[in-house]
Protein backbone atom coordinates (compact mmCIF):
# COMPACT_ATOMS: atom_id res chain seq x y z
CA UNK A 1 0.00 0.00 0.00
CA UNK A 2 1.74 3.60 -1.27
CA UNK A 3 1.49 6.07 1.21
CA UNK A 4 0.69 8.80 -1.16
CA UNK A 5 -2.64 10.59 -1.45
CA UNK A 6 -5.36 9.37 -3.01
CA UNK A 7 -5.36 12.26 -5.84
CA UNK A 8 -2.42 11.05 -6.61
CA UNK A 9 -2.91 7.41 -6.84
CA UNK A 10 -6.11 8.06 -9.14
CA UNK A 11 -3.93 9.76 -11.30
CA UNK A 12 -2.00 7.47 -12.48
CA UNK A 13 -5.31 5.84 -14.02
CA UNK A 14 -5.68 9.46 -15.89
CA UNK A 15 -1.94 9.58 -16.74
CA UNK A 16 -0.85 6.13 -17.89
CA UNK A 17 -2.78 3.63 -20.37
CA UNK A 18 -4.43 0.86 -17.91
CA UNK A 19 -6.53 -0.31 -20.07
CA UNK A 20 -4.43 -2.66 -22.65
CA UNK A 21 -2.77 -3.21 -20.27
CA UNK A 22 -5.97 -4.65 -18.31
CA UNK A 23 -7.38 -6.65 -21.31
CA UNK A 24 -3.66 -8.54 -21.57
CA UNK A 25 -3.76 -9.65 -18.21
CA UNK A 26 -6.92 -11.16 -18.13
CA UNK A 27 -6.37 -12.58 -21.29
CA UNK A 28 -3.19 -14.14 -19.87
CA UNK A 29 -4.99 -15.73 -17.05
CA UNK A 30 -7.76 -17.25 -19.93
CA UNK A 31 -5.17 -18.32 -22.12
CA UNK A 32 -3.28 -20.16 -19.53
CA UNK A 33 -6.04 -21.88 -18.71
CA UNK A 34 -6.89 -23.16 -22.54
CA UNK A 35 -3.68 -24.15 -23.27
CA UNK A 36 -2.79 -25.63 -20.21
CA UNK A 37 -6.00 -27.55 -20.73
CA UNK A 38 -4.81 -29.10 -23.65
CA UNK A 39 -1.46 -30.26 -22.69
CA UNK A 40 -3.41 -31.92 -20.04
CA UNK A 41 -5.95 -33.21 -22.55
CA UNK A 42 -2.71 -35.08 -24.48
CA UNK A 43 -0.90 -35.84 -21.56
CA UNK A 44 -4.28 -37.92 -21.06
CA UNK A 45 -4.10 -39.05 -24.38
CA UNK A 46 -0.36 -40.81 -23.86
CA UNK A 47 -2.30 -42.96 -21.29
CA UNK A 48 -5.61 -43.56 -22.47
CA UNK A 49 -5.21 -43.03 -26.34
CA UNK A 50 -9.34 -43.98 -26.90
CA UNK A 51 -10.09 -40.77 -25.78
CA UNK A 52 -9.80 -38.83 -28.90
CA UNK A 53 -12.47 -41.33 -30.26
CA UNK A 54 -10.54 -41.61 -33.70
CA UNK A 55 -11.79 -37.43 -34.07
CA UNK A 56 -8.88 -36.25 -36.21
CA UNK A 57 -8.77 -32.66 -34.72
CA UNK A 58 -9.09 -34.01 -31.26
CA UNK A 59 -5.69 -36.10 -32.27
CA UNK A 60 -2.39 -35.82 -30.84
CA UNK A 61 -0.75 -34.61 -34.03
CA UNK A 62 -3.52 -32.10 -34.76
CA UNK A 63 -3.09 -30.28 -30.59
CA UNK A 64 0.24 -30.86 -29.85
CA UNK A 65 0.94 -27.76 -31.98
CA UNK A 66 -2.31 -25.75 -30.43
CA UNK A 67 -0.81 -26.67 -27.08
CA UNK A 68 2.50 -25.22 -27.82
CA UNK A 69 1.18 -22.38 -29.98
CA UNK A 70 -1.67 -21.59 -27.10
CA UNK A 71 0.92 -21.96 -24.21
CA UNK A 72 3.84 -20.03 -25.67
CA UNK A 73 2.64 -17.41 -28.09
CA UNK A 74 -0.89 -16.73 -26.00
CA UNK A 75 -0.42 -17.08 -22.89
CA UNK A 76 3.72 -16.25 -22.70
CA UNK A 77 2.27 -13.31 -25.47
CA UNK A 78 -0.10 -11.94 -23.52
CA UNK A 79 1.63 -12.00 -20.20
CA UNK A 80 4.97 -9.76 -22.12
CA UNK A 81 2.44 -7.91 -23.86
CA UNK A 82 0.68 -7.26 -20.76
CA UNK A 83 4.18 -6.42 -18.45
CA UNK A 84 6.07 -4.70 -21.22
CA UNK A 85 3.58 -1.92 -21.84
CA UNK A 86 3.15 -1.47 -18.49
CA UNK A 87 6.80 -1.36 -17.47
CA UNK A 88 7.49 1.03 -20.49
CA UNK A 89 4.93 3.76 -19.17
CA UNK A 90 5.92 3.32 -15.14
CA UNK A 91 9.27 3.48 -15.91
CA UNK A 92 9.51 6.20 -18.55
CA UNK A 93 6.60 8.07 -16.95
CA UNK A 94 4.76 9.21 -20.00
CA UNK A 95 1.63 7.52 -21.58
CA UNK A 96 1.67 4.89 -24.83
CA UNK A 97 2.23 7.45 -27.63
CA UNK A 98 -1.34 6.14 -29.10
CA UNK A 99 -4.61 4.85 -26.75
CA UNK A 100 -5.32 3.59 -30.59
CA UNK A 101 -2.84 1.89 -31.88
CA UNK A 102 -2.37 -0.18 -28.39
CA UNK A 103 -6.25 -1.33 -29.09
CA UNK A 104 -5.24 -2.41 -32.86
CA UNK A 105 -2.03 -4.52 -31.13
CA UNK A 106 -4.31 -6.26 -28.52
CA UNK A 107 -7.24 -6.92 -31.18
CA UNK A 108 -4.47 -7.91 -33.76
CA UNK A 109 -3.11 -10.54 -31.30
CA UNK A 110 -6.18 -11.65 -30.58
CA UNK A 111 -7.11 -12.40 -34.28
CA UNK A 112 -3.63 -14.06 -34.59
CA UNK A 113 -4.59 -16.69 -31.62
CA UNK A 114 -8.61 -16.70 -33.26
CA UNK A 115 -6.65 -18.19 -36.31
CA UNK A 116 -4.02 -20.75 -34.98
CA UNK A 117 -7.73 -22.02 -32.70
CA UNK A 118 -9.34 -22.34 -36.29
CA UNK A 119 -6.93 -23.88 -38.92
CA UNK A 120 -3.91 -26.17 -36.29
CA UNK A 121 -6.54 -28.65 -35.28
CA UNK A 122 -7.96 -28.94 -38.94
CA UNK A 123 -4.46 -29.43 -39.71
CA UNK A 124 -3.60 -26.27 -41.68
CA UNK A 125 0.09 -26.16 -40.75
CA UNK A 126 3.55 -25.38 -42.04
CA UNK A 127 4.58 -28.28 -39.95
CA UNK A 128 7.79 -26.07 -38.37
CA UNK A 129 8.22 -26.54 -35.15
CA UNK A 130 7.33 -23.16 -33.34
CA UNK A 131 5.82 -21.77 -36.69
CA UNK A 132 3.21 -23.63 -37.99
CA UNK A 133 0.91 -21.38 -38.35
CA UNK A 134 0.12 -20.45 -42.62
CA UNK A 135 1.63 -17.70 -44.61
CA UNK A 136 -1.58 -15.40 -44.15
CA UNK A 137 -1.60 -15.55 -40.56
CA UNK A 138 2.24 -14.88 -40.39
CA UNK A 139 1.68 -12.02 -42.70
CA UNK A 140 -1.06 -10.49 -39.78
CA UNK A 141 1.34 -11.14 -37.20
CA UNK A 142 4.29 -9.32 -39.30
CA UNK A 143 1.87 -6.31 -39.14
CA UNK A 144 0.59 -6.70 -35.33
CA UNK A 145 4.36 -7.18 -34.30
CA UNK A 146 5.60 -4.35 -36.28
CA UNK A 147 2.76 -2.20 -34.92
CA UNK A 148 3.56 -2.91 -31.67
CA UNK A 149 7.26 -1.89 -32.12
CA UNK A 150 6.04 1.50 -32.87
CA UNK A 151 4.29 1.17 -29.57
CA UNK A 152 6.70 0.41 -27.46
CA UNK A 153 10.12 2.20 -28.89
CA UNK A 154 7.69 5.24 -29.47
CA UNK A 155 6.54 5.55 -25.78
CA UNK A 156 10.56 5.09 -24.82
CA UNK A 157 11.29 7.74 -27.59
CA UNK A 158 8.98 10.38 -26.13
CA UNK A 159 10.37 8.99 -22.29
CA UNK A 160 10.44 11.89 -20.12
CA UNK A 161 13.58 11.04 -18.32
CA UNK A 162 17.06 10.44 -19.87
CA UNK A 163 17.94 6.83 -18.69
CA UNK A 164 16.24 3.68 -20.50
CA UNK A 165 16.11 0.98 -16.97
CA UNK A 166 17.08 -2.48 -17.86
CA UNK A 167 14.26 -4.30 -17.80
CA UNK A 168 13.11 -2.17 -21.33
CA UNK A 169 16.69 -3.82 -22.61
CA UNK A 170 15.17 -6.85 -22.30
CA UNK A 171 11.93 -5.78 -24.01
CA UNK A 172 13.54 -4.10 -26.72
CA UNK A 173 15.87 -6.71 -27.52
CA UNK A 174 12.85 -9.52 -27.56
CA UNK A 175 10.91 -7.18 -29.89
CA UNK A 176 13.73 -6.57 -32.25
CA UNK A 177 15.01 -10.18 -32.75
CA UNK A 178 11.91 -11.66 -32.48
CA UNK A 179 10.84 -9.57 -35.62
CA UNK A 180 13.34 -11.11 -37.70
CA UNK A 181 13.05 -14.50 -36.52
CA UNK A 182 9.31 -14.80 -37.36
CA UNK A 183 10.13 -12.71 -40.81
CA UNK A 184 13.46 -14.97 -42.11
CA UNK A 185 11.87 -18.36 -41.42
CA UNK A 186 8.31 -17.72 -42.73
CA UNK A 187 9.47 -17.00 -46.08
CA UNK A 188 7.92 -19.14 -48.07
CA UNK A 189 5.96 -19.72 -51.61
CA UNK A 190 1.93 -19.92 -51.29
CA UNK A 191 0.22 -22.47 -53.23
CA UNK A 192 -2.87 -21.00 -51.77
CA UNK A 193 -4.53 -19.74 -48.55
CA UNK A 194 -3.65 -23.21 -46.40
CA UNK A 195 -0.54 -24.40 -48.26
CA UNK A 196 2.78 -22.59 -48.60
CA UNK A 197 6.40 -24.33 -49.59
CA UNK A 198 9.88 -22.63 -47.88
CA UNK A 199 12.33 -20.63 -49.73
CA UNK A 200 14.67 -23.15 -48.06
CA UNK A 201 15.05 -26.12 -48.44
CA UNK A 202 16.96 -29.40 -46.94
CA UNK A 203 19.71 -29.02 -44.42
CA UNK A 204 19.73 -25.06 -44.80
CA UNK A 205 15.73 -25.44 -43.99
CA UNK A 206 16.63 -27.45 -40.61
CA UNK A 207 19.46 -25.23 -40.09
CA UNK A 208 16.73 -21.83 -40.29
CA UNK A 209 14.23 -23.64 -38.48
CA UNK A 210 16.56 -24.28 -35.44
CA UNK A 211 17.85 -20.81 -35.43
CA UNK A 212 14.47 -19.29 -35.46
CA UNK A 213 13.45 -22.15 -33.12
CA UNK A 214 16.07 -21.79 -30.05
CA UNK A 215 16.46 -18.22 -30.47
CA UNK A 216 12.25 -18.33 -30.17
CA UNK A 217 13.51 -19.44 -27.16
CA UNK A 218 15.67 -17.26 -26.72
CA UNK A 219 14.44 -14.30 -27.07
CA UNK A 220 10.71 -14.92 -26.79
CA UNK A 221 10.57 -16.83 -23.58
CA UNK A 222 13.95 -15.98 -21.83
CA UNK A 223 14.80 -12.01 -22.56
CA UNK A 224 11.09 -10.59 -22.43
CA UNK A 225 10.62 -12.57 -19.12
CA UNK A 226 14.17 -11.02 -17.80
CA UNK A 227 12.61 -7.95 -18.95
CA UNK A 228 9.85 -8.87 -16.60
CA UNK A 229 11.61 -10.04 -13.73
CA UNK A 230 14.05 -7.10 -13.74
CA UNK A 231 11.04 -5.08 -12.96
CA UNK A 232 8.82 -7.17 -10.82
CA UNK A 233 11.44 -8.68 -8.76
CA UNK A 234 12.72 -5.42 -7.30
CA UNK A 235 9.39 -4.17 -6.92
CA UNK A 236 7.97 -7.04 -4.81
CA UNK A 237 10.94 -7.06 -2.74
CA UNK A 238 11.30 -3.57 -2.36
CA UNK A 239 14.66 -3.40 -2.84
CA UNK A 240 16.77 -2.23 -5.36
CA UNK A 241 18.24 -4.39 -8.19
CA UNK A 242 21.31 -6.18 -6.63
CA UNK A 243 23.72 -5.45 -8.91
CA UNK A 244 22.68 -2.89 -12.18
CA UNK A 245 26.24 -3.28 -13.68
CA UNK A 246 25.72 -6.95 -13.58
CA UNK A 247 22.11 -6.51 -15.26
CA UNK A 248 23.97 -4.29 -18.48
CA UNK A 249 26.46 -7.29 -18.83
CA UNK A 250 24.01 -9.73 -18.48
CA UNK A 251 22.42 -8.37 -21.40
CA UNK A 252 24.69 -7.72 -23.73
CA UNK A 253 26.53 -11.28 -23.00
CA UNK A 254 22.89 -13.10 -23.37
CA UNK A 255 22.15 -11.18 -26.56
CA UNK A 256 25.83 -12.07 -28.02
CA UNK A 257 25.88 -15.59 -27.09
CA UNK A 258 21.88 -17.00 -27.30
CA UNK A 259 22.12 -16.60 -31.60
CA UNK A 260 24.62 -18.91 -32.22
CA UNK A 261 23.12 -22.04 -30.12
CA UNK A 262 20.39 -23.45 -32.34
CA UNK A 263 22.77 -25.93 -34.00
CA UNK A 264 22.73 -27.80 -30.78
CA UNK A 265 18.99 -28.79 -32.53
CA UNK A 266 20.88 -30.67 -34.98
CA UNK A 267 23.78 -33.27 -33.78
CA UNK A 268 23.99 -36.15 -36.04
CA UNK A 269 22.08 -34.53 -38.76
CA UNK A 270 23.11 -33.67 -42.39
CA UNK A 271 24.05 -30.18 -40.50
CA UNK A 272 27.75 -30.05 -41.04
CA UNK A 273 29.70 -30.90 -37.86
CA UNK A 274 31.79 -27.87 -37.36
CA UNK A 275 28.22 -26.05 -37.23
CA UNK A 276 27.24 -28.99 -34.48
CA UNK A 277 30.14 -27.91 -33.10
CA UNK A 278 29.74 -23.95 -33.01
CA UNK A 279 26.09 -24.44 -31.33
CA UNK A 280 27.54 -27.07 -28.68
CA UNK A 281 30.20 -24.07 -27.51
CA UNK A 282 28.26 -21.39 -27.66
CA UNK A 283 25.43 -23.18 -25.77
CA UNK A 284 28.33 -23.79 -23.28
CA UNK A 285 29.44 -20.63 -22.77
CA UNK A 286 25.76 -19.09 -22.78
CA UNK A 287 25.74 -20.97 -19.30
CA UNK A 288 27.82 -17.68 -17.65
CA UNK A 289 25.09 -14.66 -18.73
CA UNK A 290 22.48 -16.77 -17.62
CA UNK A 291 23.64 -17.78 -14.26
CA UNK A 292 25.03 -14.37 -13.70
CA UNK A 293 20.99 -12.96 -14.30
CA UNK A 294 19.71 -15.77 -12.28
CA UNK A 295 21.88 -14.73 -9.04
CA UNK A 296 21.37 -10.99 -9.98
CA UNK A 297 17.72 -11.67 -9.66
CA UNK A 298 17.86 -13.88 -6.60
CA UNK A 299 20.66 -11.54 -4.99
CA UNK A 300 17.85 -8.46 -5.10
CA UNK A 301 16.63 -10.02 -2.51
CA UNK A 302 19.63 -9.37 -0.05
CA UNK A 303 18.14 -7.74 3.10
CA UNK A 304 14.72 -9.02 2.46
CA UNK A 305 14.70 -12.96 2.82
CA UNK A 306 12.48 -12.57 5.79
CA UNK A 307 9.78 -11.68 2.81
CA UNK A 308 9.68 -15.64 1.26
CA UNK A 309 8.39 -16.52 4.46
CA UNK A 310 5.24 -13.85 4.38
CA UNK A 311 4.74 -12.97 0.59
CA UNK A 312 3.50 -15.80 -1.76
CA UNK A 313 4.09 -13.10 -5.01
CA UNK A 314 8.29 -12.92 -4.28
CA UNK A 315 8.20 -16.93 -3.33
CA UNK A 316 6.69 -17.22 -7.31
CA UNK A 317 9.04 -14.85 -9.03
CA UNK A 318 12.11 -15.98 -6.71
CA UNK A 319 11.32 -19.56 -7.48
CA UNK A 320 11.12 -18.99 -10.88
CA UNK A 321 14.43 -18.23 -11.03
CA UNK A 322 15.61 -21.13 -9.55
CA UNK A 323 14.09 -22.72 -12.22
CA UNK A 324 15.18 -20.45 -14.69
CA UNK A 325 18.89 -21.43 -13.43
CA UNK A 326 18.43 -25.19 -13.34
CA UNK A 327 16.98 -24.83 -16.98
CA UNK A 328 19.92 -22.78 -17.88
CA UNK A 329 21.96 -25.02 -16.73
CA UNK A 330 20.43 -28.75 -17.92
CA UNK A 331 20.41 -26.71 -21.55
CA UNK A 332 23.87 -26.59 -22.24
CA UNK A 333 24.58 -29.88 -20.83
CA UNK A 334 21.97 -31.46 -22.74
CA UNK A 335 23.62 -29.79 -25.98
CA UNK A 336 27.07 -31.79 -24.85
CA UNK A 337 27.10 -34.31 -27.98
CA UNK A 338 27.86 -37.25 -25.55
CA UNK A 339 24.62 -36.41 -23.18
CA UNK A 340 22.68 -35.45 -26.42
CA UNK A 341 23.19 -38.97 -27.62
CA UNK A 342 21.50 -40.41 -25.25
CA UNK A 343 18.56 -37.88 -24.10
CA UNK A 344 17.61 -36.71 -27.80
CA UNK A 345 14.41 -37.67 -29.12
CA UNK A 346 13.74 -38.50 -25.88
CA UNK A 347 11.13 -37.70 -22.85
CA UNK A 348 13.99 -35.61 -21.09
CA UNK A 349 14.24 -33.30 -24.05
CA UNK A 350 9.99 -32.37 -23.03
CA UNK A 351 10.81 -32.29 -19.33
CA UNK A 352 13.71 -29.77 -20.11
CA UNK A 353 11.15 -27.88 -21.93
CA UNK A 354 8.47 -27.78 -19.13
CA UNK A 355 11.47 -26.90 -16.76
CA UNK A 356 11.46 -23.57 -18.57
CA UNK A 357 7.88 -23.17 -19.58
CA UNK A 358 6.27 -24.09 -16.14
CA UNK A 359 8.89 -23.61 -13.49
CA UNK A 360 10.57 -20.23 -15.41
CA UNK A 361 8.12 -18.38 -17.74
CA UNK A 362 4.80 -19.19 -15.75
CA UNK A 363 5.80 -18.88 -12.77
CA UNK A 364 7.18 -15.18 -12.97
CA UNK A 365 4.19 -14.59 -15.43
CA UNK A 366 1.84 -15.39 -11.96
CA UNK A 367 4.09 -13.66 -10.03
CA UNK A 368 4.06 -10.62 -12.34
CA UNK A 369 -0.01 -10.64 -12.36
CA UNK A 370 -0.73 -10.47 -9.06
CA UNK A 371 0.97 -7.70 -8.97
CA UNK A 372 -0.66 -6.57 -11.69
CA UNK A 373 -4.24 -6.28 -10.78
CA UNK A 374 -4.46 -5.06 -8.01
CA UNK A 375 -2.59 -1.51 -9.44
CA UNK A 376 -4.89 -2.27 -12.96
CA UNK A 377 -8.20 -2.47 -11.14
CA UNK A 378 -7.63 -0.24 -8.23
CA UNK A 379 -7.40 -2.75 -5.11
CA UNK A 380 -5.51 -2.93 -1.72
CA UNK A 381 -3.93 -6.39 -2.89
CA UNK A 382 -5.41 -9.61 -4.31
CA UNK A 383 -9.16 -11.07 -2.88
CA UNK A 384 -7.09 -13.80 -1.66
CA UNK A 385 -3.46 -14.32 -0.28
CA UNK A 386 -4.26 -18.01 1.33
CA UNK A 387 -5.53 -18.95 -2.62
CA UNK A 388 -1.97 -16.90 -3.80
CA UNK A 389 -0.30 -19.72 -0.69
CA UNK A 390 -2.11 -22.15 -2.31
CA UNK A 391 -1.51 -21.60 -6.14
CA UNK A 392 2.26 -21.43 -5.26
CA UNK A 393 2.61 -24.94 -3.49
CA UNK A 394 0.34 -26.16 -6.40
CA UNK A 395 2.40 -24.62 -8.97
CA UNK A 396 5.53 -25.93 -7.58
CA UNK A 397 4.35 -29.59 -6.77
CA UNK A 398 2.84 -29.92 -10.12
CA UNK A 399 6.25 -28.69 -12.17
CA UNK A 400 8.48 -30.99 -10.51
CA UNK A 401 6.17 -34.26 -10.80
CA UNK A 402 5.77 -33.22 -14.58
CA UNK A 403 9.95 -32.70 -14.69
CA UNK A 404 10.88 -35.42 -13.09
CA UNK A 405 8.63 -37.52 -14.48
CA UNK A 406 9.95 -36.73 -17.97
CA UNK A 407 13.74 -36.94 -16.75
CA UNK A 408 13.04 -40.50 -15.42
CA UNK A 409 11.04 -41.18 -18.67
CA UNK A 410 14.00 -39.73 -20.83
CA UNK A 411 16.89 -41.30 -19.40
CA UNK A 412 14.96 -45.27 -19.65
CA UNK A 413 13.99 -44.23 -23.00
CA UNK A 414 17.51 -43.27 -23.94
CA UNK A 415 19.04 -46.47 -22.39
CA UNK A 416 16.57 -48.99 -24.00
CA UNK A 417 16.95 -47.68 -27.83
CA UNK A 418 20.43 -48.13 -27.57
CA UNK A 419 20.93 -51.06 -25.67
CA UNK A 420 22.14 -54.34 -28.09
CA UNK A 421 22.85 -57.94 -27.91
CA UNK A 422 26.13 -59.34 -28.50
CA UNK A 423 25.16 -60.15 -32.03
CA UNK A 424 24.42 -56.82 -32.85
CA UNK A 425 20.22 -56.57 -32.58
CA UNK A 426 18.24 -54.42 -30.71
CA UNK A 427 17.48 -55.51 -26.99
CA UNK A 428 14.40 -53.82 -26.56
CA UNK A 429 11.81 -52.80 -29.24
CA UNK A 430 10.45 -49.11 -29.86
CA UNK A 431 6.71 -50.56 -28.35
CA UNK A 432 8.89 -52.04 -25.10
CA UNK A 433 10.10 -48.50 -23.94
CA UNK A 434 6.60 -46.83 -24.79
CA UNK A 435 5.38 -49.66 -22.15
CA UNK A 436 8.19 -48.59 -19.25
CA UNK A 437 7.09 -45.25 -19.91
CA UNK A 438 3.87 -45.49 -19.14
CA UNK A 439 4.19 -44.81 -15.22
CA UNK A 440 6.15 -41.32 -15.86
CA UNK A 441 3.35 -41.15 -18.17
CA UNK A 442 0.77 -41.09 -15.17
CA UNK A 443 2.86 -38.91 -13.04
CA UNK A 444 2.86 -36.32 -15.64
CA UNK A 445 -0.65 -36.31 -16.10
CA UNK A 446 -0.82 -36.07 -12.39
CA UNK A 447 1.56 -32.85 -12.10
CA UNK A 448 0.04 -31.18 -15.44
CA UNK A 449 -3.46 -31.56 -13.85
CA UNK A 450 -2.58 -30.02 -10.53
CA UNK A 451 -0.83 -27.33 -12.15
CA UNK A 452 -4.03 -26.51 -14.36
CA UNK A 453 -6.14 -26.35 -11.40
CA UNK A 454 -3.81 -24.03 -9.63
CA UNK A 455 -4.46 -21.62 -12.84
CA UNK A 456 -8.36 -22.22 -11.74
CA UNK A 457 -7.49 -21.23 -8.80
CA UNK A 458 -6.05 -18.01 -10.05
CA UNK A 459 -8.68 -17.38 -12.48
CA UNK A 460 -11.35 -17.24 -9.27
CA UNK A 461 -8.68 -15.42 -7.48
CA UNK A 462 -8.15 -12.57 -10.00
CA UNK A 463 -12.63 -12.44 -10.66
CA UNK A 464 -12.95 -12.12 -6.88
CA UNK A 465 -10.22 -9.28 -6.74
CA UNK A 466 -11.81 -7.22 -9.41
CA UNK A 467 -15.30 -8.10 -8.76
CA UNK A 468 -15.34 -7.07 -5.19
CA UNK A 469 -17.40 -5.07 -3.68
CA UNK A 470 -16.96 -0.96 -1.92
CA UNK A 471 -14.56 1.85 -2.86
CA UNK A 472 -11.87 1.48 -5.31
CA UNK A 473 -8.84 1.67 -3.40
CA UNK A 474 -6.97 3.39 -6.89
CA UNK A 475 -3.56 2.41 -5.01
CA UNK A 476 -0.60 1.95 -7.55
CA UNK A 477 2.57 0.82 -5.66
CA UNK A 478 3.71 4.25 -6.14
CA UNK A 479 2.94 7.94 -7.50
CA UNK A 480 4.11 8.66 -10.80
CA UNK A 481 6.07 12.09 -9.52
CA UNK A 482 8.70 9.61 -8.19
CA UNK A 483 12.46 10.62 -9.56
CA UNK A 484 13.36 8.13 -12.27
CA UNK A 485 17.53 8.53 -11.77
CA UNK A 486 20.00 7.70 -9.72
CA UNK A 487 19.26 5.27 -6.71
CA UNK A 488 15.36 4.68 -8.13
CA UNK A 489 16.08 3.39 -11.14
CA UNK A 490 19.02 2.10 -10.94
CA UNK A 491 17.50 -0.50 -8.10
CA UNK A 492 13.97 -0.83 -8.17
CA UNK A 493 12.54 0.98 -11.53
CA UNK A 494 10.71 3.95 -11.38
Amino acid sequence: MSNVSTAEQQRDFEVYNYEVVRRFTIMTVAFGIIGMAVGVYLAALMIWPGISMEIPWLSFGRLRPLHTNAVIFAFGGSALFASSLFVVQRTCQVRLISDGLASVVFWGWMLVIASAVVTLPLGITTSKEYAELEWPIDLLITVVWVLYAILYFGTIMKRKVAHIYVANWFFGAFIVTVAVLHILNSLAIPVHLGKSYPVYSGAVDAMVQWWYGHNAVGFFLTAGFLGMMYYFVPKQAERPVYSYRLSIVHFWALVAVYIWAGPHHLHYTALPDWAQSLGMVMSLILLAPSWGGMINGIMTLSGAWHKLRTDPIIRFLIVSLSFYGMSTFEGPMMSIKTVNALSHYTDWTIGHVHSGALGWVAMISIGAIYYLVPILFGRKQMYSIVWINWHFWMSTIGTVLYIASMWVNGIVQGLMWRAYNADGTLTYSFAESIQASYPGYLVRFIGGFIFLAGMFLMAWNVYKTIREEGVRDWAPSEPPSEPATGATVQGAAA
